[in-house]
């Protein structure tokens, strides 16, 4: 008698029924009549996938994105160890009113990157064998460059 019983318990449905307080609840059995909110077995829950490429791991596993992964590129910082592309010795020709792509592509990408506000961003280059003792900081203005700063540092 047990076999014939647990056949019809794998085969229950999943009812979503209105209670007579309003709040909803679920069950195996068939709501009572005019209860009914949603009968899964006839009509399925729908699923929403939405893929995405995960970022490399240091072991290259794939890991799923984190909070630096999501920046935007005006604020990733380059990783230790990775070459920056540019030219260093390019720092002191850059003039206000060029973008950041170009600025990348002459000098490469900022040591370190702040957002005082959403139109404004702030890059600083540090010392470079081609561009010795010095810290650039350039300060952006939606996407375009309003300001070189120039300072010379005393090394030990």
């Amino acid at each position: 008698m047990v076999a014939l019983w647990l056949p019809a318990v794998a085969l229950a449905g999943l009812y979503k029924c209105a209670r007579d307080d309003g709040s909803v609840m679920y069950q195996e059995d068939p709501c009572p009549a005019g209860k009914e909110l949603r009968n899964f077995e006839r009509d399925p829950a729908a699923v929403s996938v939405i893929p995405f490429r995960a970022a490399p791991g240091p072991d290259s596993r794939q890991v799923a994105p984190t909070a630096a992964a999501s920046r935007t590129a005006s604020e990733r910082k380059p990783r230790k160890g990775v070459e920056r592309t540019g030219n260093a010795a390019e720092r002191k020709f850059l003039v206000p009113g060029i973008g950041e792509g170009e600025v990348v592509a002459r000098i490469g990408r900022p040591d370190m990157s702040t957002a005082g506000g959403r139109k404004t961003v702030r890059w600083t280059y540090l010392p470079a064998p081609e561009d010795p003792s010095t810290i650039t900081t350039l300060t952006f203005e939606l996407g375009r460059l309003v300001e070189v700063e120039r300072k010379v540092i005393r090394t030990p």
